[in-house]
């Protein structure tokens, strides 16, 4: 689903305009904003036509690929940078959803023989969820063509401007981080 709902952005000289009647409007931002969310619509749509084709969400791909770079033992050990998660609650903690979409996403999963959940070994009182044979088979069909679609999104960039682009986007996502608590401006008074 889009998040940017115009078809055309305001030119940059229609934003300076608007800068004089709201002076809180800095257009620079807002023009930089309003492509950062034009660029992230249409790569969701590139990725979202694959998924679609493949009949699964971004959800459910999401818990099969953290489940996934944990059932490969050379990458899955508890020091490494790509522990996986194990339980519900940790999947739900990794994917940043509520436990009750997390159940869901794993009972979808279940059903399709995607993922199984079982006693866990250390904690029979746990549960823990694992990829079976069918969800390792299903990504190993989809990761490719997926893959690809990400390398032709990205193909205009050349290694080093990736790397800035992801300092970049490393800032955005921190100040945003630091507005989410911050409470909202107060809003003037109409008189």
């Amino acid at each position: 689903m889009p998040r940017l709902l115009l078809n055309d952005l305001p030119r940059y000289e229609c934003l300076l305009e608007a800068a004089k009647e709201f002076p809180e409007l800095d257009p620079s931002a807002v023009e930089a904003f309003l492509h950062l969310l034009r660029a992230s619509d249409e790569a969701f749509g590139v990725t979202e036509r694959n998924f679609t084709g493949h009949k699964i969400s971004h959800g459910r791909f999401s818990v099969l690929m953290l489940l996934w770079r944990g059932a490969r033992p050379d990458i899955g050990d508890a020091d490494s940078a790509c522990a996986r998660p194990g339980t519900p609650a940790e999947l739900a903690e990794a994917a940043g959803v509520t436990r009750a979409t997390m159940t869901g996403l794993i009972d979808t999963l279940e059903r399709d023989g995607f993922v199984k959940r079982q006693p866990d070994p250390d904690d029979r009182r746990m549960m823990s969820v694992r990829l079976t044979a069918r969800g390792e088979k299903f990504l190993h069909r989809f990761l490719p063509g997926h893959f690809k679609s990400i390398g032709a999104i990205m193909r205009p960039l050349s290694e080093s401007e990736r790397k800035m682009f992801v300092r970049l986007l490393g800032k955005i996502q921190r100040q945003a981080a630091s507005l989410k608590g911050a409470p909202e401006p107060a809003a003037s008074s109409i008189g």
